[in-house]
């Protein structure tokens, strides 16, 4: 029998595969990323070359992604920090912002994995969401949203913002402006942008168009670039990356347009079609860093059961060290009827409880068996099953399945976006 090794946290599971599909992005393999990084910033989209922006003794930030996202921040922040010293910017102007949205701040081993050989010379701050000191607002949105960012990203003479461009739940994509907000805005701009997943009250219920791979009239993603803007960033650096977190694609220049070719190459890279729907499907998150907690891991649970039928099985294969992520995210669970749940946010909107509202939305539609560090009693308030690990996780799932059940395994699912055709 042929299985395929499906990791979880730093260790891994082995997986019957003999009557599976296996639902892997075909990716080319990875080169050295350097000279993808310098080819990227030696011809920028939409955008002068960093070193026509930049001046001697400006003030620069570069803001880059906390831990829970992984972007090869370690490769290209020190390529980015060789064009700036070579534009005349010392060293001692420089800034990195980690990018922590409404995140724990980092640990000191987190920075040095985050900064790589730049730690101890450049200096990193984290961003802090709901420190007034540390926050300034910058005005409303057209839409009413204020925006409060980063003391100290805003009152940069130059703003480089850098990350990686990946599907994202209900924003379409993460990735460009995503870095600067939800990722240096305050507790309350991170908010009112995200509430948009919502349609207005009298047609109720979440928009359409606020799901992984849509950009065009996703209202979130609407939000995020206009709120986004508000900073005037003048420079874009995104990666694209394997599965195995090598560098495929590089993107560098404005905002809105490096960000959207990376996307380009993302959603080539990342979509894999189905012919039909499965009854069962079994999903990694890919490991560390990318089921570090819950939230984290509702990525893989989101995307995977696009690959189910109404009622079909998942199997999630989440770690989740560090718990659900957010300590505010599982008392959201004290609202078990739909309904009320969403009435609840939109009385008091938080991007955890949006968070916890589409994982029992799925968790009602779709059996979910969650393999994962987390207590029976927090599983199941979740609308899942806990299973030790995925022996029987498995065992479990065939009880209730058809003979032969038709069957996907997704060893990257915080990756790969399943889509059946004519869906």
């Amino acid at each position: 029998m042929s299985t395929i090794e499906l990791k979880y946290g730093s260790r891994s599971f082995a997986c019957p595969a003999t009557d599976a599909r296996v639902l892997t992005a075909d990716v080319p393999p990875a080169g050295d990323p350097g000279p993808l990084i310098r080819a990227a910033l030696d011809k920028p989209i939409g955008s002068p070359r960093l070193e026509q922006i930049v001046r001697p003794g400006e003030k620069v930030v570069i803001v880059t992604s906390d831990i829970t996202r992984y972007t090869g921040s370690e490769i290209y922040l020190p390529i980015l920090v060789e064009r700036l010293t070579a534009a005349g910017v010392a060293e001692a102007d420089m800034a990195i912002v980690v990018a922590l949205g409404i995140h724990r701040k980092q640990s000191e081993t987190e920075h040095r994995k985050i900064l790589g050989p730049l730690y101890g010379r450049i200096a990193v701050f984290d961003h802090e969401c709901d420190n007034p000191a540390e926050l300034v607002y910058l005005g409303d949105t057209e839409g009413g949203i204020p925006v409060s960012v980063n003391k100290r990203v805003a009152e940069a003479d130059r703003v480089i913002v850098t990350g990686t461009a990946g599907y994202h739940y209900f924003a379409g994509f993460g990735g460009g402006r995503k870095g600067l907000v939800p990722g240096v805005a305050s507790r309350e701009t991170c908010m009112a942008t995200h509430f948009a997943v919502f349609n207005p009250p009298e047609i109720g219920g979440k928009s359409e168009q606020a799901r992984p791979g849509i950009l065009d009239g996703n209202p979130v993603h609407a939000n995020l670039l206009q709120a986004a803007r508000m900073l005037e960033p003048d420079f874009l650096l995104n990666t694209v990356l394997s599965p195995h977190k090598e560098i495929l694609g590089v993107y560098c220049g404005e905002l809105e347009q490096a960000h959207l070719a990376a996307c380009s190459q993302a959603r080539a890279l990342y979509t894999v079609p189905l012919e039909e729907p499965a009854d069962l499907a079994v999903v990694s998150c890919g490991g560390a860093p990318k089921d570090i907690n819950f939230i984290q891991s509702h990525k893989a649970l989101d995307y995977g059961v696009g690959a189910l039928r109404d009622g079909g099985t998942l199997i999630l294969l989440a770690a989740c060290p560090d718990g659900f992520g957010n300590p505010t995210f599982f008392d959201w669970f004290q609202y078990q009827d739909l309904d009320e749940f969403e009435q609840a946010l939109r009385q008091r909107y938080e991007i955890n409880g949006q968070t916890a509202h589409a994982t029992l939305s799925k968790a009602r539609r779709f059996r979910v068996i969650l393999v994962s560090e987390l207590g029976e009693v927090e599983t199941a308030r979740m609308g899942m099953e806990k299973a030790a690990d995925l022996d029987q996780a498995l065992e479990m799932a065939y009880e209730k399945l058809p003979p032969r059940p038709r069957t996907v395994v997704i060893p990257d699912g915080g990756t790969v976006l399943p889509v059946i055709r004519n869906s």
